[in-house]
């Protein structure tokens, strides 16, 4: 079993960062592959971005390549996702999703996931 736990969100300024926080507990951290997803008001929740167990492959979604950096570190078995260039679209809660394979992580099926964190960019 693994739980997570988002933070990190708020409100912020187009244009501003934010970095998001997911603490993993649980089962062994360095073995799972890890991503994050974001789910706006009326939309399906998307994936954003995925870091392999060992934190050398990294896959991003278009709208956020360039601005968006995901890491992991594993003393503190905490995934991160530096928000940069932050825009109002950008909007939503945000989720951290762990999975067994980098292909299953960067998909809204992979097997576990935190509560969410809100994050508010205004204009």
């Amino acid at each position: 079993q693994v739980q997570l736990v988002e933070s990190g969100g708020g409100l912020v300024q187009a244009g501003g960062s934010l970095r998001l926080s997911c603490a993993v507990s649980g089962d062994t951290f360095s073995s799972y592959p890890m991503g994050w997803f974001r789910q706006a008001p009326g939309k399906e929740r998307e994936f954003i971005a995925a870091i392999s167990w060992s934190g050398s492959i990294k896959y991003y979604a278009d709208p956020v390549k360039g601005r968006f950096a995901i890491s992991r570190n594993g003393a503190t078995k905490t995934v991160y996702l530096q928000m940069n260039s932050l825009e109002p679209d950008d909007t939503a809660v945000y989720y951290c999703a762990a999975d067994r394979t980098m292909q299953a992580v960067r998909t809204t099926t992979a097997l576990y996931w935190g509560q969410g964190t809100q994050v508010t960019v205004s204009s």
